[in-house]
């Protein structure tokens, strides 16, 4: 049976496979689309079921979670800012390169210490049992997902334009906020509610 560690890194594999295909030149809305959905759900997963636990049983390590719940947040940045620009646009191919590097660094760091780490430090079963919940969590966020080119729901935006606001009324915790919480923080914000 697969542990957690069995599961992010297989997700990392496939964000590598999508980032190739990009470079490649296949369907880059599609994947892109691909691409912010996989590592969105991944990053809720991790902080929200993994990262506790790293934080609480591995030595030295609170830290390094707090600088990998940042490095998330850039990442998750970049992509709103690629979905928002779109594959045709100029800034497209620099900012994808800024988030393969930023992604690439990141995995790097968690496959080479971070997870390690975990491994030592926490029993086969607890990890085990952890992969149960990440993988509950991932799926949560895989279907909370609004595409770029999807509908408008109530809003009449989507989540990456309800993300853009926010962003640019800087509201803070807008990386972890859903369509609808993005939504209420920009409504109120505008009307000062």
């Amino acid at each position: 049976m697969a542990d957690v560690i069995d599961l992010i890194t297989r997700d990392h594999r496939r964000v590598e496979e999508l980032f190739e295909q990009l470079r490649d030149g296949g369907d880059r809305a599609a994947l892109m689309d691909e691409v912010a959905r996989l590592l969105i759900a991944h990053s809720r997963a991790e902080e929200e079921r993994v990262y506790p636990l790293i934080a609480k049983e591995v030595p030295g390590e609170a830290e390094e979670v707090r600088h990998s719940e940042a490095e998330h947040q850039e990442a998750e940045e970049l992509i709103h800012r690629l979905l928002a620009a779109g594959p045709d646009s100029g800034e497209f191919d620099d900012l994808l390169g800024r988030l393969v590097e930023a992604v690439t660094e990141h995995v790097e760091k968690e496959e080479s210490e971070v997870l390690p780490a975990l491994r030592e430090a926490v029993a086969g079963d607890r990890l085990a049992e952890l992969a149960e919940e990440f993988g509950e969590r991932r799926e949560e966020a895989l279907e909370e997902y609004e595409p770029a080119a999807g509908g408008a729901g109530d809003s009449g935006a989507t989540r990456d334009e309800l993300y853009e606001q926010a962003r640019e009324h800087d509201i803070p915790g807008r990386s972890k906020m859903n369509k609808d919480d993005l939504a209420r923080a920009v409504q109120e914000e505008e009307t000062g509610d």
